[in-house]
């Protein structure tokens, strides 16, 4: 007797493909397995689709022309192109999204944070916000990383050890927790 998984439209976070700089392709596979709509700016999107990704939209210039294929949307895109990938996946009611960019700048998020859940992919790195009373559980001795902790009011931790000012260390297999006095903050653990 055999199973089958159906994924709704929509139910799997959709997939932003900013920039693959020093982002590992294993990653990648693992990001692509329940098949999301996946969002690539113009100048990536031979290179994608090189790697075997089905691309869903691509964001384009107005001045830009590509060779459409009949699955392709192509939406339009001004100045900041993940912003612009962000508002067409509220937009169309995407409750999730994960982005695998190079870069991190947390005011390119901040207008997003209520609105979608973010994930960021860095490198090897895993950056997502979290709200003061988030806790999350993990193996001793795994590195958390904290942005911008000189700016966060009243935070306070729970199950880790401070390594120097954004690093800290789980001290024993269990939660570890954080609390602070402002709407978020953002963390993010090694992949």
């Amino acid at each position: 007797m055999s199973s089958h998984h159906f994924v709704k439209e929509k139910q799997e976070p959709a997939l932003i493909i900013a920039d693959l700089n020093g982002f590992d392709e294993e990653y990648l596979g693992q990001l692509l397995e329940w098949s999301p709509t996946v969002l690539v700016p113009s100048h990536l999107i031979e290179k994608v689709i090189s790697l075997g990704i089905k691309v869903d939209v691509v964001l384009i210039s107005d001045n830009e022309e590509i060779n459409n294929q009949e699955h392709l949307k192509l939406v339009k895109t001004g100045v900041d192109f993940l912003e612009d990938a962000l508002k067409y996946l509220l937009f169309e009611g995407y409750p999730a999204v994960n982005i695998v960019h190079s870069k991190f700048e947390e005011k390119s998020y901040s207008l997003f944070i209520d609105a979608i859940d973010v994930v960021i992919f860095k490198g090897e790195q895993k950056i997502y916000p979290v709200n003061s009373g988030f806790s999350k559980w993990k193996i001793i001795g795994e590195e958390i990383f904290v942005f911008h902790p000189e700016s966060i009011q009243n935070l306070s931790f729970s199950g880790l050890e401070k390594i120097n000012e954004n690093d800290y260390k789980t001290l024993k297999d269990g939660f570890f927790s954080f609390t602070f006095n402002q709407l978020y903050v953002f963390i993010a653990e090694k992949l």
